[in-house]
């Protein structure tokens, strides 16, 4: 069984928790109280969103291997 790779961006939700979403596979989204509760709904999010896709004879989407980072700049002044 071949292993499919999912980027996930998660953000931290004034009211407590964060919301996931995958970049790669539209309306993909989910919530978690914690970081790891979070990591396992996406986990859920994207089984179900793939196994529907075959399921209907649709494309699934492959996310090529990537090499992501944060670059940080000094802010000239307060952006908010």
């Amino acid at each position: 069984m071949k292993t499919l790779s999912y980027r996930i961006t998660l953000r931290k939700e004034p009211e407590g928790g964060y919301t996931v979403m995958v970049p790669a596979l539209p309306g993909c989204v989910t919530y978690g109280k914690t970081v790891e509760e979070a990591i396992e709904m996406a986990r859920d999010a994207i089984t179900g969103y793939v196994e529907s896709l075959i399921e209907d004879g649709e494309a699934v989407p492959i996310e090529e291997e990537l090499i992501e980072r944060f670059q940080r700049i000094p802010a000239r002044r307060d952006p908010a």
